[in-house]
């Protein structure tokens, strides 16, 4: 599994310096004007924003998140980094978000929940039937199969409609904080942003606000592998020689025309799913620009290894790519020490904490080398996710939401699902808002209040 290691971004200005590489703002000869906190002088223009809530990150999460706070009446700014809403559900391609059900009841609603149906509805699609409670019933069967691209465009014209500011593009470059406040510059495609907010959320997935501001992360020495996914067509299973083609298949592994994640299940599998979610990058990591851009190349070289393999072989005459994602899906990264951590015995029996905000629902799904045999829970069980573990220990008017909320790796394996993220995307949102109107920091607004409001607005708040 790896061990635990705490990470304190000391490299802060690398970061930045990477980051600004990647927008094409500075030249990698380093020839470049800056000021005191890295920003170049040569940016087209300046601009200065208030507000309440500032979301750092768009994906599953944020996006819920942002829209979350603002219809609470939070002066609400959203920034990402790419072109659209969504993260793992739209531009990594998951799009059978889940799990919102358990056990024949549904624990998890909500924005996300909303933004969901309204995707099936617009759509003409099905939603499965969610009351058969059998425990041996893949959860595969529970996912909710959407639509990436129209799930993006609702959530934008939601964002729209609350009142959230949308930022493509831009990210974080500096983090300051004043007494009551928080100072962020943007840096963005010609243009600078400074932004003066009083409460931040992190839903980057890497929890990078809260490594440029200096607080711990933790991450493990090997990485869980990510999925570019993508599917194939034009060839017919009932007419392949799979004799022949798992020869084939295990010659091409040993002389490294294929490497050992590109064909997920064997050779049969693979082609049964059409890929599907069916191949593993080694490794992926989304943390900086540099092991991103490595990250998303390794997974398109590993399609052009399975393409190329196929064309030689017989029945694969008309093989075609029906569909390729643009970016690799990462698992893990960093995860943030928080005033609480969710273990795996937490999660399996099913913890009620005392701050309770939310629910999850998901086996345990821990991805190696080998592939993954997800662990399911025992009938019954319906794990919680508690305030505490959305807020860096020791912090002030910072919260996160997403993949890297404070959990030990095993829970984290489940808890990262999009279901789960958007309602403890809703969830910080809401205390965020709260938190602003209040003058306090997440940590003091009144938990009666956060789980009034919630419910109040559609989720499903543990008893």
């Amino acid at each position: 599994m790896g061990h635990k290691k705490s990470i304190s971004c000391k490299q802060t200005k690398t970061c930045r310096r990477e980051f600004l590489l990647g927008l094409g703002i500075v030249s990698a000869g380093g020839a470049f004007a800056a000021n005191s906190c890295g920003a170049s002088k040569s940016m087209e223009s300046v601009q200065n924003l208030k507000a309440d809530v500032l979301v750092v990150g768009g994906g599953t999460a944020g996006t819920i998140a942002a829209i979350q706070a603002a219809r609470l009446g939070a002066q609400t700014v959203l920034v990402e980094a790419g072109s659209q809403l969504g993260g793992t559900t739209t531009t990594a391609g998951v799009d059978y978000p889940g799990l919102f059900h358990a056990w024949g009841n549904q624990v998890i609603a909500g924005i996300g929940w909303e933004l969901v149906t309204k995707t099936v509805e617009l759509n003409s699609d099905r939603l499965p039937d969610f009351k058969k409670k059998n425990p041996s019933e893949s959860h595969s069967k529970k996912q909710v199969r959407i639509s990436g691209g129209l799930y993006a465009a609702l959530a934008e014209e939601a964002c729209l409609q609350a009142g959230v500011q949308l930022r493509y593009y831009e990210f974080p470059i500096s983090v300051e904080q004043g007494t009551d406040n928080w100072k962020v510059r943007l840096a963005g495609k010609g243009i600078q942003v400074d932004v003066d907010v009083s409460q931040i959320i992190d839903c980057t997935g890497n929890a990078s606000v809260v490594g440029m501001i200096g607080l711990p992360r933790m991450r493990e020495d090997t990485i869980q592998p990510g999925t570019l996914i993508y599917s194939l067509d034009g060839y017919d299973m009932g007419h392949l020689d799979f004799k022949t083609l798992g020869d084939k298949y295990a010659e091409a592994l040993k002389n490294g025309h294929l490497l050992q994640g590109d064909m997920l299940h064997g050779v049969r599998g693979f082609l049964a799913s059409h890929a599907g979610n069916a191949m593993h990058v080694a490794n992926a990591d989304s943390s900086s620009s540099e092991t991103h851009t490595k990250t998303n190349i390794h997974g398109r070289q590993s399609l052009l290894r399975v393409m190329r393999f196929l064309k030689g072989q017989p029945g694969f005459e008309k093989l075609r790519i029906a569909r390729l994602q643009a970016e690799t899906g990462v698992r893990e990264t960093f995860r943030i020490v928080g005033e609480t951590m969710i273990t795996v015995d937490d999660y399996t029996r099913g913890r009620v904490f005392d701050d309770a905000i939310a629910h999850s629902f998901y086996p345990i799904d821990l991805h190696d080398a080998d592939g993954v045999k997800p662990k399911p829970l025992a009938e019954g069980i319906v794990p919680t996710i508690p305030l505490g573990s959305l807020i860096p220990k020791g912090s002030r008017n910072l919260m996160v939401a997403g993949r890297c909320l404070s959990s030990d790796r095993l829970a984290n394996s489940a808890l990262r699902v999009q279901a789960s993220c958007m309602a403890m995307g809703q969830a910080a949102g809401a205390t965020a808002a709260l938190a602003a109107k209040s003058g306090e920091t997440p940590l003091n607004v009144s938990l009666s209040e956060i789980r009034k409001t919630l419910k109040e607005f559609g989720a499903i708040v543990p008893a």
